[in-house]
């Protein structure tokens, strides 16, 4: 089995009276894509940015690749990335302006027209971020979480709003990313995208994780139950279709 990269025990988040995360335990494991889900106001977010040292949690533990929360959040800043909103990124500035930029506050020499090459951006090097198609904004967002070479990648609803091609363009961005060796932990409302992409997951629900295990797990646990769709399963979806009519290439997404 991976080692553990990520181990959270009696993780709990009060804002006063109200308890956002109710003393909640799970692993990550290296090299594994694993996804955090439920619905709004869930704790999911809370969650993740405790890990990434965005927010103070009230008690438990968190370990990040060997470091403790507590004692060398420091540390754990210099191996994580954490996925950026487009109003994150200086208007003024393009996209190699913008790498160097952070190249610069991670104190690292960082090649602007490799790291753009790796999300297929390099055409759009001279092109400011406002200037960018959604799939693009979002394919340099990740781009700007892989400056620090991390050994673990946050992403948040990474894929919303994206048309069909542009989705599963960035589906192969991220596996490409697990594959050469990070881990990838992401949050998503789109539950095909889950189980697409995720390895495991956790569902949560007002505050603790009421399900973990992988996709395939969960969805076996549920036939065994009895559960059956009240629509027959087709060989394909509707999405499927617009893919395969329309082309997966990207071009300007």
């Amino acid at each position: 089995m991976a080692n553990k990269i990520i181990s959270v025990k009696n993780l709990s988040k009060n804002y006063g009276e109200f308890q956002a995360v109710k003393s909640i335990s799970f692993d990550v494991y290296e090299g594994e894509i694993f996804g955090l889900l439920g619905p709004n106001g869930a704790g999911k977010s809370t969650t993740l940015e405790i890990i990434e040292t965005l927010r103070e949690k009230s008690s438990g533990e968190v370990i990040v690749d060997g470091f403790d929360l507590d004692k060398k959040p420091g540390d754990i800043k210099k191996i994580i990335g954490v996925q950026l909103q487009t109003s994150g990124f200086y208007p003024g500035l393009n996209l190699v302006e913008l790498i160097r930029l952070f190249g610069g506050l991670y104190n690292r020499p960082v090649n602007p027209m490799e790291l753009l090459k790796k999300v297929n951006l390099e055409d759009k090097a001279k092109n400011k971020a406002k200037e960018l198609s959604g799939g693009q904004r979002q394919r340099f967002s990740i781009a700007t979480t892989l400056i620090n070479n991390p050994r673990i990648v946050f992403l948040d609803e990474p894929t919303t709003g994206l048309d069909p091609q542009a989705r599963r363009n960035l589906w192969d961005l991220i596996t490409e990313i697990r594959d050469n060796g990070t881990t990838v932990i992401l949050t998503t409302h789109y539950m095909d995208e889950a189980e697409q992409l995720c390895d495991r997951i956790a569902i949560m629900d007002q505050g603790k994780i009421i399900k973990l295990d992988s996709p395939d797990k969960m969805i076996d646990d549920l036939v065994e139950s009895g559960f059956e769709r009240p629509k027959q399963v087709k060989a394909a979806n509707l999405e499927d279709v617009f893919i395969h009519l329309t082309g997966r290439e990207m071009r300007g997404e």
